[in-house]
């Protein structure tokens, strides 16, 4: 997918001034350039541009600084590398080095962090690196960018003769100057230099009396300039050495262009990468500058801008320390056309110019001044009328120009596209034009393209009002002092308050009123009556958001209040058992203490050790045998249980069972149950006589003895 915009578009959404506030962040004045030329990229390309930018930008917010910093391109070295027997100078193969070095400084340092930097590490491990570009260049040069002297054994004997010929010229020099001291022969000055040659000052009548060679004569004659004939010899010399040494210099280093060029290859991509690393930064620093982020960028189309500003307009507040305003605003297939009303000077324009850059920014790779938790798509194309549209070359009026456009728009809109329309259907009669953009709006919307359109016309906002797909919007005004507010109330329209502005424009009150005769009053107050009924419409949506969310927090509530329930239910059972056994252990309990009664009163041990055994015999099968019942007749009643929770409702069901148990274990206690009836503990041999019932606790006589228990726990006899 590439998005499809001409330059007119662009201009029109300030985005060649956005390319040239980032451009200044590079380090070289060729990715300046590539800066200033970017356009709207692939999908796939787009997104790893934003992504790679995005981890740049996180190394300005760490300890993890990138090694990278200002270089010198080998464009015009790599053009060079390809002629033959061509050999580059000394400072290129220092570019050279340095570019290569930089490469695998970069390497050490992403491999080091590549959880950090995952896209960053990939790219740059993917370079052919190599240090012998390195090695090479550093066997021919020192640190002053000089050929070493042992870069050949040529060269350092040829080095050698050169600095033995210029210590003879100056020693032989120095001698000749002192020879000559005591004489007349010298002007004043004794010695100058010539052609880099220390030469006499000989007063030109003395001249031919020093033998040497004559280099040349003062302005007025009166002095000679001689190099004395001991340093003649020693100077051919020096200048013989010096041509060995340039071709000497020449051989090597035409030897090392051809060393160097077989690694081609790999200086290529080592420049590429450097361009592209330089536009990366750029725009990381750009999106710090702005606060520029990267949302999550969707497939399908949805776009949520929450709190996005305008970043040319953030980075002139920020100089002027200004006030800006963000909006926020969202496109859905179910919500694909916005139209924004109300007021000039509002900051309509702004917000449809804010929504085309920040889309032109997050397609070319750029990162957005917008919450990190917004949403954007992309398009195919974006196609913009912004401003004065007004042609002179073409003698177009402006609204001609305006329908030349709108023809284009109704040629290429489809679903993938977006529209950002200023000011539509103005230009011409209010009737006939409004009527005319009722149809581009129909279009537009059949066409399911995506749109952003700002109108005064009232008849606009009422067909949008009636398009499911579409919404009304307005850029808020104080109604009493009619300042702008510059936020986007998305789901109401907005009055363009033409009367009320002119009055606070100190219009006359005559002409506002002579303006309102002429125009029926029911028109008049039409446009405040659509926006008080967009109000109301806007603020039961408001209502019945806030009672949707109050009804989930209700359920919550019910949910987690049954939730506490539940677990004080079953701690109440569990007290309860908790209960019943501690009664247990001290019915026992009793029951010991009237043995030691008994037997401290003279009874005999026999029979207290046979009514212990008994009982200890009761206590035996009730834990053993009666478990066991008690645990297969549970599980049986378990299983029904279980069949009739699947029919019925749970907590019912559990509350019927349990009533349907207790009245029969009342009925079939009722049937037998009497003073006088003889009963045993069930699982136990011993037999008693009920002597009182009180409620379900009953006191049973076993003759030498009384015990109180429950009637569950007796069977008759």
């Amino acid at each position: 997918m590439h998005v499809h915009i001409t330059q007119d578009h662009l201009q029109e959404l300030e985005f060649d001034q956005l390319l040239a506030e980032i451009a200044p962040q590079a380090f070289s004045p060729k990715t300046v350039e590539k800066i200033l030329e970017i356009k709207p990229l692939e999908f796939d390309e787009a997104q790893i541009s934003l992504k790679k930018t995005s981890e740049y930008l996180s190394s300005f917010e760490s300890e993890n600084a990138i090694p990278f910093h200002n270089y010198d391109d080998i464009e015009s070295e790599l053009k060079l590398m390809h002629i033959e027997n061509f050999r580059l100078e000394n400072k290129a193969f220092i570019r050279i080095k340095e570019i290569t070095t930089q490469i695998g400084k970069l390497q050490n340092f992403f491999s080091k962090l590549s959880d950090n930097f995952p896209l960053l590490t990939e790219e740059v491990l993917t370079l052919d690196y190599q240090k012998i570009i390195i090695d090479k260049v550093d066997k021919v040069f020192n640190r002053f960018e000089e050929v070493k002297n042992d870069a050949s054994p040529t060269l350092k004997a040829v080095r050698a003769e050169i600095s033995h010929a210029k210590k003879a010229i100056q020693q032989n020099f120095s001698k000749a100057l002192s020879s000559f001291a005591g004489t007349d022969y010298l002007d004043d000055i004794k010695e100058t230099v010539i052609d880099d040659q220390r030469v006499l000052a000989v007063k030109s009548a003395y001249k031919k009396r020093i033998a040497g060679r004559i280099l040349g004569l003062s302005k007025t004659g009166s002095i000679t300039y001689i190099q004395p004939e001991s340093v003649v010899r020693h100077y051919f010399t020096l200048r013989e050495n010096e041509e060995e040494e340039k071709k000497e210099i020449d051989k090597i280093l035409r030897k090392l262009t051809l060393e160097i060029s077989e690694f081609f290859p790999q200086l290529s991509d080592y420049q590429n990468y450097i361009f592209d690393l330089d536009i990366t930064c750029a725009k990381a620093k750009f999106a710090y500058k702005i606060n520029g982020v990267l949302p999550k960028i969707n497939k399908h189309k949805t776009m949520r801008l929450l709190n996005a500003y305008h970043p040319l307009l953030w980075i002139s507040t920020q100089k002027e320390k200004k006030e800006i305003f963000s909006q926020s605003l969202t496109f859905t297939e179910h919500n694909r056309i916005i139209c924004i009303s109300g007021p000039n000077a509002g900051g309509k324009s702004i917000t449809l110019k804010t929504v085309g850059l920040l889309q032109l920014m997050i397609q070319s790779g750029i990162l957005v001044p917008v919450h990190p938790k917004s949403e954007m798509f992309f398009f195919d194309n974006i196609l913009t009328d912004i401003g004065d549209n007004q042609s002179i070359e073409n003698q177009l009026s402006t609204y001609s120009s305006r329908l030349k456009k709108m023809a284009e728009m109704i040629k290429v809109t489809d679903e993938n596209t977006l529209l950002l329309i200023d000011e539509f259907g103005t230009g011409s009669d209010p009737e006939l034009g409004g009527a005319l953009a009722e149809a581009f709006l129909e279009f537009f919307y059949k066409k399911k393209s995506f749109s952003i359109i700002t109108t005064h016309y009232t008849n606009i906002k009422m067909v949008v009002e009636q398009l499911p797909n579409a919404q009304n919007a307005a850029m808020l005004f104080d109604e009493h002092t009619l300042l702008p507010l510059y936020k986007l109330e998305i789901g109401q329209a907005g009055s363009s308050f033409t009367f009320e502005v002119a009055q606070k424009n100190k219009i006359p009150k005559f002409i506002l009123d002579s303006a309102k005769e002429k125009v029926k009053h029911d028109i008049i107050n039409l446009d405040k009556t659509i926006v008080k009924l967009q109000q109301e419409k806007f603020e039961v949506e408001k209502l019945k958001t806030n009672l949707t969310e109050q009804k989930d927090s209700a359920q919550n509530k019910k949910d987690n209040l049954q939730k506490l329930n539940d677990q004080m239910e079953q701690k109440l059972f569990n007290f309860q058992k908790l209960y019943e056994d501690e009664h247990r252990k001290l019915q026992f309990g009793n029951k010991i203490e009237g043995f030691i009664d008994s037997y401290t009163k003279g009874r005999s041990r026999k029979d207290l050790v046979t009514e212990f055994v008994k009982i200890l015999e009761q206590e035996k099968f009730r834990r053993l045998g009666g478990d066991k019942n008690e645990s297969k007749k549970l599980q049986i009643v378990k299983r029904k249980i279980t069949q009739q929770l699947k029919k019925t409702d749970v907590q019912e069901q559990i509350s019927e069972t349990n009533t349907k148990i207790e009245e029969k274990k009342s009925k079939d206690r009722e049937v037998w149950m009497k003073v006088g009836q003889r009963v045993r503990i069930k699982g136990s041999a011993s037999v008693g006589t009920i002597e009182q019932i009180s409620k379900n606790k009953v006191t049973v006589n076993y003759s030498t003895f009384k015990t109180q228990i429950s009637g569950d726990e007796l069977e008759r006899v």
